[in-house]
């Protein structure tokens, strides 16, 4: 319960977070974001750019060991998704709101499945809060799971490397980095938001007025 505290306590300070918990909590992490309902609030993103920055920075981590091991903890999330999706079929959009699971989250990343197909698989792993929803969504939609292996590990591996790759550029090429890490990690947040936004605003211009 302890170490469970002092997680949270850890999760707004990413460098610290990291340094603090390192691979082993990055793995965790990455896995209860893709493969749990309740991991959706989880930043993935900004949380592996800050990892490949401090790779760089001071070499305590390996950006190669990361990618192999953080890229098997989020193929194995979206399996565990996929298959809560399988087990719970339609059964899913009937789960009532609660603290850890909102519907509208389901019901975007679900017109989001609808749009790019299996696609998705790919394309939402680069979208907060989807990522979470998509491969239970296609579980419910009963994808073909040999289909969804082959998104899944093409998703898995090029959304954890790019971000950790991301990370170590950006400490190679802007000045001072790790003074400028909390801002940097900032930016990634904001940035990754930017296609839920899009989505957000579209759907408020398509919605007929009252």
């Amino acid at each position: 319960m302890d170490l469970l505290r002092e997680f949270f306590a850890r999760l707004h300070n990413f460098p610290d977070l990291i340094r603090w918990g390192g691979l082993t909590a990055l793995t965790i992490i990455v896995f209860a974001e893709t493969g749990l309902l309740v991991g959706f609030f989880l930043p993935g993103d900004s949380l592996l750019v800050t990892a490949g920055l401090l790779a760089a920075i001071d070499g305590r981590l390996s950006v190669l060991q990361m990618c192999v091991v953080i890229s098997l903890a989020a193929i194995i999330g979206d399996t565990v998704g996929y298959g809560i999706g399988r087990y719970l079929g339609v059964k899913l959009y009937s789960r009532p709101d609660s603290r850890l699971f909102r519907r509208e989250h389901l019901m975007k990343s679900h017109a989001f499945y609808e749009k790019y197909g299996p696609k998705t698989i790919v394309l939402a792993r680069f979208v907060p809060i989807v990522r979470t929803f998509a491969p239970t969504v296609a579980g419910a939609a009963t994808m073909d799971y040999r289909k969804f292996v082959v998104y899944n590990i093409m998703g898995g591996i090029s959304w954890v490397c790019s971000m950790l790759l991301i990370g170590r550029f950006l400490a190679q090429h802007i000045p001072n980095a790790e003074k400028n890490i909390h801002w940097i990690a900032i930016i990634i947040i904001v940035l990754s938001f930017l296609p839920i936004a899009k989505e957000w605003l579209q759907a408020r211009r398509e919605k007929p007025s009252a």
